[in-house]
């Protein structure tokens, strides 16, 4: 199992997003304390990698988690979905024992 993955979909979005804007296609991903079920996650482009991150790459895009937020989402899945709903990134967290009913937020 790696430490966490990012799907062709998920990269393809943040490749479009960080060329749209001028900016490297760095994808940072972090647990925020919050949300309806304890935890919330959070995306932003990052302009660089930090020492304390782990960063995983796919066609040519970098997803980064910082070392805390990695305990809680080890394992996880950063995919990019499109449903009637909308179109958002969607972490599949294996650590998660329950979360809200859009995805934004999970409990351990």
């Amino acid at each position: 199992m790696s430490d966490i993955d990012l799907t062709p979909s998920a990269a393809a979005r943040v490749a479009a997003i960080a060329a749209k804007q001028g900016k490297p296609a760095i994808l940072r991903l972090a647990v925020e304390g919050g949300g309806c079920s304890g935890f919330q996650y959070r995306f932003g482009l990052a302009d660089a990698v930090e020492a304390d991150d782990l960063a995983v790459e796919r066609d040519g895009v970098t997803l980064v988690v910082d070392d805390i937020s990695l305990d809680l989402v080890r394992g996880a899945a950063v995919d990019f979905v499109s449903d009637l709903g909308g179109s958002a990134f969607k972490v599949t967290n294996p650590n998660a024992t329950a979360g809200c009913g859009c995805g934004s937020s999970f409990s351990i």
